[in-house]
């Protein structure tokens, strides 16, 4: 007996789901999410820019950047991903998420023309530039900031917490989260008007240039209206401010009905997920940590996958195999294979819900080298633009609307992620090929996937066929119009 995992579409509406799309009455459209992130972890604005074309082609809507804010200058201005002592090439990755200035460009990306230019790229092949901003902390040498950001804040002393300077000791403790100190970098008071106003004209400068959305790093350290006012503080109003629901003086977001906006609120035990959604969307952290479990055990029912393990609507999830922490802090998801990572993120962007993201790692790193080539501004490895990487977000797009089903196989090793009865994804996670005969939503018939030229058969509702080890496989109805990835 197969198992099948069924989405959030009333059972009552499957018999819509399973009609021919010839004639017969069309189904109502499913709330679904198109768009997928390409996260160009650490790439210059240059390299970004001289790669949008190879972004667009890959089917990317949004390009998302590292930050764009001006930083600590760590070890001479090294431009090494992560030097070890000894190393010819010093610099560390992490020194962009230092900031002693909120405006555009530093020594490790590029200038403000540079971003400019970058934008100017992204929308002439028709991506949006997503930017990651950190207003939470200032570089763990705090002395460095610059003299026109203290100016700006009031004085040196203005620009923390009260509590700032203090480490948290406990991360559950809302009032230490979202007023001390984290990894060392200093609390910013982000309830200090004029660090608000300060802080609005570096966003509104970003949009100015081409900007269109923002991932806000360490979300959940900034406090939200319901959380404990530090003594410096007279309101907890920064995310009203920062979505654009009020102005700071004569300062309001620009544009805000046309940004993406996302929170990295990482979850644990006492994060208020739900109110954080009411203002932007949100990292699916737990979701991402599940997933990763049942791709190096080969076996979707070694985790719950089924659940979102989230309190916000999936419609609000960005989600990921991996992220940049996973893979640069403590290396949690470093030693999976690309080939998994790449399983993994067929899947979720096959799926109805969620926004994933596509990390891009390192040129040239290897399971045994996860700094590869070792450069900051360089672009990432070719997997981006891996022809079923490719082939999938080319899917997303055209299964808008499209409800989904999922079906899966005993042995946990084969998924399969119908969409209406428009097309399917085939997932493979498995170490051995394997011959299905899994229930689908496609009508009868037989099917040649986008991907690799490979003959699937569907009757009376169980689709067959033989798959590769870790390998995906891209089918469409008949009745859908789609051109195959050059």
């Amino acid at each position: 007996m197969k198992h099948s995992i069924q989405s959030l579409l009333a059972v009552s509406t499957l018999s819509t789901l399973l009609a021919s799309c010839g004639g017969d009455k069309k189904a109502p459209e499913a709330v679904t999410n198109d768009d997928v992130i390409l996260h160009a972890w650490s790439w210059s604005f240059d390299t970004i820019a001289a790669n949008m074309k190879n972004i667009a082609d890959a089917g990317f809507d949004y390009v998302q950047t590292s930050p764009a804010n001006t930083c600590y200058v760590g070890e001479g201005g090294g431009m090494a991903l992560y030097s070890q002592p000894g190393d010819s090439v010093t610099g560390k990755w992490y020194y962009y998420y230092q900031p002693i200035d909120w405006k555009i460009g530093n020594y490790l990306l590029g200038d403000r023309d540079q971003f400019k230019a970058m934008c100017d790229s992204a929308a002439k092949y028709g991506v949006k530039v997503i930017v990651d901003v950190l207003p939470n902390h200032t570089a763990v040498d705090h002395t460095a900031v610059t003299a026109d950001l203290d100016s700006a804040v009031g004085g040196h002393d203005k620009l923390f917490h009260a509590n700032g300077l203090n480490d948290i000791i406990d991360y559950n403790d809302r009032y230490q989260c979202t007023t001390g100190k984290m990894g060392g970098l200093p609390d910013v008071n982000t309830e200090n008007p004029d660090f608000q106003y300060y802080y609005m004209k570096y966003v509104n400068d970003l949009i100015a240039c081409g900007a269109r959305g923002f991932r806000y790093d360490t979300a959940k350290h900034i406090g939200l209206p319901s959380d404990p006012l530090d003594s410096l503080a007279e309101r907890n109003n920064f995310w009203d401010i920062a979505t654009g629901r009020e102005p700071i003086r004569d300062i309001t977001l620009s544009m805000p009905d046309s940004l993406f906006i996302y929170g990295e609120v990482l979850q644990d035990k006492n994060v208020k997920e739900d109110e954080y959604a009411e203002y932007m969307s949100l990292t699916a952290s737990a979701y991402g940590h599940a997933l990763r479990n049942a791709l190096v055990n080969h076996n979707y029912y070694a985790d719950s996958l089924a659940s979102w393990h989230h309190k916000a609507d999936p419609t609000k999830l960005v989600t990921w195999v991996e992220s940049h922490d996973t893979y640069a802090n403590q290396h949690e998801s470093a030693g999976i294979s690309d080939e998994l990572i790449r399983e993994g993120y067929v899947f979720l962007t096959a799926r109805q819900n969620g926004v994933p993201l596509f990390f891009s790692r390192p040129a040239g790193s290897t399971r045994d080298n996860y700094w590869g080539n070792n450069r900051v501004g360089a672009r990432g490895n070719d997997e981006f633009m891996n022809p079923e990487v490719v082939a999938v977000n080319k899917f997303r797009h055209a299964m808008h609307g499209q409800p989904e089903s999922i079906f899966v196989s005993d042995n946990g090793a084969v998924i399969e992620v119908a969409r209406g009865n428009k097309g399917v994804a085939l997932i493979n996670i498995g170490e051995e090929q394997a011959s299905i005969d899994l229930p689908t939503t496609l009508k009868d018939g037989e099917y040649v996937d986008k991907v690799h030229d490979t003959t699937f058969k569907v009757k009376d509702g169980k689709i067959s066929g033989v798959l590769t080890p870790l390998t995906s496989y891209i089918i469409y109805s008949v009745c859908l119009l789609y051109t195959s990835p050059s």
